[in-house]
């Protein structure tokens, strides 16, 4: 199966993952996926592919899916659970990195299946560290960007959602990706490379918020109190 069939089998199923947890959870099971969706793409963009032409990270979908979250609570519940979900994701990104920072720094024993996994260990989690700090204050603003531009919105145009999910979610999306690339590659690749991951990162990102649009009229019609 090609990197582009992939990429959609892995859309379709975040945006149905999300839907279902809110349909068997209600808004806990919005937290939930928003607390998931923190550690998973942390992981995910260390891999870098490449997917409809373009050089990109793993993790946008998912990550591009706590916006959605975020837009469906407080869309059906208030702003002030927004930013609740908000809260959540930083917290379980921030205690994450330090218990696996800590991990990170064990002796393993000294056999070969030992050596073996702690080397993959620490290929996963020794880039943690940088990719978390990035990824937390780039989420920290732009997800509260994003709750923020939600809600007046939703008070400008109280009878267009599409736009205020779209406005609020590109906006605050761009504002991540230059938040993160910066602390996340500067210094780690070349200017060039960092760009082109910006720009392919951003287009990626794009496609996901607008396609997300019809998961958040879902999400109105669920509607679970």
């Amino acid at each position: 199966m090609t990197n582009n069939l992939l990429w959609l089998l892995l859309l379709f199923i975040n945006f149905s993952g999300i839907i279902l947890s809110y349909k068997l959870f209600s808004k806990t099971g919005l937290y939930i996926w928003i607390a998931m969706a923190a550690i998973i793409a942390n992981i995910q963009v260390i891999n870098t592919v490449e997917v409809f032409g373009y050089v990109t990270t793993l993790g946008n979908i998912i990550y591009g899916t706590s916006y959605l979250a975020t837009d469906i609570l407080n869309e059906n519940y208030g702003k002030k659970e927004a930013q609740k979900g908000v809260y959540v994701g930083v917290f379980i990104l921030f205690t994450v990195t330090i218990i696996m920072t800590i991990c990170y720094y064990f002796i393993p024993l000294q056999t070969d299946d030992s050596i073996y996994t702690n080397n993959a260990f620490k290929t996963i989690f020794g880039f943690l560290p940088r990719v978390a700090f990035a990824s937390l204050i780039a989420y920290f603003v732009s997800q509260l960007h994003d709750v923020w531009a939600f809600d007046y919105w939703k008070q400008k145009k109280p009878k267009h959602l599409w736009v205020r999910n779209n406005l609020s979610t590109l906006t605050s999306q761009l504002l991540d990706n230059v938040i993160f690339t910066v602390l996340a590659f500067w210094g780690v690749f070349e200017f060039n490379i960092i760009l082109e991951i910006f720009i392919t990162t951003y287009i990626m990102k794009f496609i996901v918020a607008a396609l997300d649009t019809p998961f958040v009229y879902i999400s109105k019609k669920i509607n679970i109190k």
